[in-house]
């Protein structure tokens, strides 16, 4: 008898699996804005601080944009304090071109530990994470959340292989698995790995567990990628 309602049996269960997605999604939502107009309004004076001493040391602009793939493939202009020359990218080519170890590294990682292209006080702002502060922008414009997956560039998408579909399914986030798992010591397969789990794992409580343990690395851990 069992197998005569196992239709109906799984159309209730996608039911409840679509509300409570719909429910995930609203509060996520409801945390993602409130979570960042604090911290907005509460880092305002370091925010305009930033701002000053990158004027001050290395000119405009202020803002570095790159373009990054979000939810169902809509490419956005990522925010970042510019922690970089203005030249930087023809730098980058040129030291890439010329020196193998580099390449490698930047092939792994998609960044270098000691970035020659880095000013004054762009280490500061990358080691203390305060160069991504004007991604919560991004979140209060929808383009991403405060909990998900990094935002990756185009060309990245080929690392995720067949799993690119899961990422394209989330907003990209500010912090994520990954940032809270030793992420100067993962490969990109284990990032990749770390975006999944978090895709087939992600609720409520799991945001707020990521975010708690944000704020743990940022005060005691400064090693990134």
């Amino acid at each position: 008898m069992l197998y005569a309602y196992d239709d109906s049996v799984k159309q209730g269960l996608e039911l409840r699996k679509v509300r409570h997605l719909r429910s995930y999604f609203v509060v996520k939502r409801l945390f993602d804005v409130t979570f960042s107009v604090l911290v907005i309004v509460f880092l305002l004076p370091a925010i305009t601080l930033i701002s000053l001493c990158i004027l001050i040391s290395d000119g405009r602009p202020v803002f570095y944009r790159q373009k990054r793939i979000g939810r169902d493939g809509r490419v956005f202009d990522c925010l970042k304090f510019r922690t970089m020359r203005r030249d930087a990218d023809r730098l980058l080519k040129e030291l890439l071109d010329q020196n193998p170890v580099l390449l490698q590294e930047w092939r792994a990682c998609q960044k270098l530990r000691n970035d020659p292209r880095i000013h004054s006080i762009g280490h500061f702002l990358r080691v203390s994470s305060l160069d991504e502060l004007p991604q919560f922008l991004n979140v209060l414009r929808g383009e991403m959340s405060v909990v998900g997956p990094r935002p990756i560039v185009e060309d990245e998408m080929a690392r995720y292989g067949e799993r690119i579909n899961d990422y394209l399914m989330m907003k990209p986030g500010i912090t994520g698995l990954w940032q809270v798992s030793g992420r100067s010591d993962t490969s990109y397969a284990e990032r990749v790995d770390l975006d999944v789990q978090y895709f087939q794992n992600r609720t409520i409580r799991l945001d707020l567990k990521i975010v708690w343990r944000t704020v743990g690395v940022f005060l005691f851990d400064h090693n990134g990628c």
